[in-house]
């Protein structure tokens, strides 16, 4: 493999990894906030035992996270020398605003919400709790933003041969980037509804702490289905502006390769990275409609781009449809939990179940994140900038190398981390004092 193959499979790598802790990051710390309101306003304990064995699993996972994301920001300069060149007076920016505004706001805030329940008053304490999800969720919008200039590149001007900061306020507005920031914090709030509902599943089938887990349980489905119905709803908006400024990925996420007014959607389909697929039982129209709301407009095929700035089609196109075939399931399935969250404990099957389905919003997240970077693909700052103009003049043994080590000491504190939070929920809470 050539450096720039093995720079990308290095990247993809460390970026996967790092984000099966941040969507926890991001939903247990308000689902965690939102349990310590609960006790102050009502005085409960099991609201304050809620909180805090729900909170060892959050730190365990934020640990792993803030280790991951440290060393994933060096490889744009380890890896991605030359993007950091061209476009670093624009990402720099974002990513020191993300370390000295949020992150530093948030580790803070984890210190004293960790070590502060026999220090604070519950309302201070509760105080503590809501900062770090603030933060938590203030730093995804700083990485958001940043990735949103690469998707789609505002307030910038080419000047002495690179892109410079022109329009900062441009820049933090993009709607590309709120789009995926509102995408993936109802994901990340889905991720945590399921993890709390599968946990208390595990309990109750073995009729552990009864009453502790049934009001987890009626928390977290409630929280499972809006969060699941609102990552549909915000999805399909998203793939609006998708169609608006990424013909390329929109074309290949449908495998469409003729531009055409009342585009079909077809029910079965199976792609091809030259333009031969198999089709059946189209639906006139639909397509358009999804993409612009109009069944009339028009779509524009891969055949009326460039053949060297296509995406990979096959990739894009299964990854698409894994993400949007789990999103249903999980509506499906957090309709039925919720439905019956007061009664749950009459449908064992399902208690025994859904400790299996916690993978799948993670799954559906990963996915997604495949979509849009392959998508992207062969930008890396999307009509700007090129992916194999973007890498490091290193040789392909020093990358393979580093991947190589990173990937053991990944799996090393992927194996030990996961343990650890498996072991603090089948634990289950503190007794009561």
């Amino acid at each position: 493999m050539d450096v720039l193959m093995l720079s990308r499979l290095q990247f993809a790598a460390a970026t996967a990894f790092h984000f099966i802790f941040v969507p926890l990051t991001l939903g247990l710390s308000v689902v965690i906030a939102c349990m310590e309101t609960a006790y102050v306003r009502t005085g409960k304990e099991v609201y304050r035992r809620m909180a805090k064995f729900w909170g060892k699993i959050f730190l365990v996972n934020f640990a792993l996270g803030v280790v991951t994301g440290i060393t994933l920001e060096f490889q744009f300069g380890t890896n991605w020398a030359g993007y950091s060149a061209y476009v670093g007076d624009i990402f720099g920016s974002l990513l020191a605003i993300e370390a000295t505004a949020a992150f530093f706001l948030e580790s803070t805030f984890i210190g004293v919400w960790h070590f502060g329940w026999n220090r604070l008053s519950p309302k201070a304490h509760m105080v503590s709790a809501w900062l770090v999800a603030i933060a938590s969720n203030l730093s995804a919008i700083w990485i958001l933003i940043a990735n949103g200039f690469m998707q789609h590149p505002v307030g910038y001007v080419i000047r002495n041969g690179r892109a410079e900061l022109e329009d900062f306020t441009a820049v933090i507005t993009n709607l590309f980037a709120w789009h995926e920031f509102m995408h993936n914090v109802f994901g990340a709030l889905a991720v945590a509804g399921f993890l709390v509902m599968g946990v208390s599943a595990w309990h109750l089938y073995r009729k552990n702490e009864v009453d502790f887990f049934k009001k987890s349980f009626r928390f977290s489905a409630t929280l499972a289905l809006v969060a699941s119905l609102a990552v549909a709803i915000q999805g399909h908006a998203h793939g609006n502006h998708v169609a608006e400024v990424q013909p390329a990925k929109l074309a290949a996420m449908e495998s469409h390769w003729e531009t055409s007014t009342y585009a079909p959607m077809y029910l079965l389909q199976i792609p091809g990275e030259d333009g031969n697929k198999l089709e059946a039982l189209p639906v006139p129209g639909l397509l358009s409609f999804l993409a612009f709301n109009d069944p009339s407009a028009e779509v524009i095929g891969l055949n009326d781009i460039p053949e060297d700035e296509r995406p990979p089609v096959v990739l894009t196109f299964f990854a698409f449809r894994g993400m949007v075939g789990i999103g249903t399931l999980l509506i499906a399935v957090s309709a039925f939990a919720w439905l019956m969250r007061n009664r749950i404990e009459n449908f064992p099957w399902f208690l025994k179940v859904l400790p299996f389905l916690i993978p799948l919003p993670y799954l559906a997240m990963q996915l997604g994140w495949i979509v849009a970077e392959v998508g992207r693909q062969p930008w890396i700052v999307y009509g700007l900038m090129k992916t194999s103009d973007a890498v490091s003049k290193v040789t392909a043994g020093q990358v393979g190398f580093s991947f190589i080590t990173m990937c053991a000491i990944y799996t090393l504190l992927g194996i030990a981390g996961i343990c650890l939070m498996i072991r603090f929920a089948r634990k289950g809470p503190e007794p009561e004092a």
